[in-house]
């Protein structure tokens, strides 16, 4: 789309489809690059906009990233309940569950990134309303995938399934920006064995943690 079509366009239809260009755009260039590294320049140029007409759909980088973290959740929900559900009623459901959070959530690289970065930096550069519907919709997803939790797991709360989400989502944000250092730092990583230990795969840390937190929490609810 070129900056002509932005400039023609006046429909509310036109409007939608500008913001779905800018989003697009931005999810284009953190894949690329990392969401620390990209302008609200590079999303203008990228959609072919000047970045003052683009102000008047976003108010900031952060809000264009909030609003992609909140496409996330609304697509990692689903794939994760699914995969609760889907998984076969006789084995340790424990297992299951922490291997469905673990590998959903090391599929979704760009989601993970975007989860370390929103309670660090998106959600303090934009309006109140633009939290407000952030977080209304993570709660929704919330409360769809503690349902599931603990439908697979039903000795546990509703609290042991939010301190679950909440584990999960912070861990693999917080693991995936360890696991995607710089080719340099990488580099230096690999030429040590004394930094070996700084070289993580996401899913298999991830799960591990999991599953001794679900058991944890098992064996607390367990009847004595």
């Amino acid at each position: 789309m070129t900056t002509a079509d932005f400039q023609r366009a006046r429909s509310p239809e036109a409007k939608h489809a500008r913001e779905a260009a800018i989003l697009q755009a931005a999810r284009t260039l953190a894949a690329r690059d990392g969401i620390r590294r990209v302008t609200l320049t590079d999303i203008a140029d990228e959609t072919g906009m000047h970045k003052s007409a683009m102000l008047r759909y976003f108010e900031t980088r952060e809000e264009i990233f909030l609003r992609l973290t909140a496409d996330g959740w609304r697509e990692w929900t689903p794939a994760l309940c699914q995969r609760i559900a889907a998984a076969p009623k006789r084995g340790d459901a424990v297992a299951v569950v922490a291997a469905a959070f673990a590998s959903t959530l090391a599929a979704r690289g760009a989601f993970c990134d975007l989860l370390a970065q929103a309670p660090l930096n998106l959600e303090r550069n934009v309006s109140l309303d633009a939290v407000r519907t952030f977080k209304l919709t993570t709660r929704e997803c919330l409360d769809r995938i503690v349902d599931a939790v603990r439908a697979a797991l039903p000795a546990l709360s509703e609290l042991d399934g939010v301190d679950l989400v909440a584990t999960a989502t912070s861990l693999a944000g917080t693991f995936w920006q360890i696991a995607t250092p710089s080719v340099e730092v990488a580099a230096l990583y690999r030429s040590d064995p004394r930094m070996s230990h700084a070289l993580i795969d996401v899913e298999p840390r991830l799960e591990r943690i999991l599953t001794a937190l679900l058991t944890g929490q098992s064996a607390e609810r367990r009847p004595q």
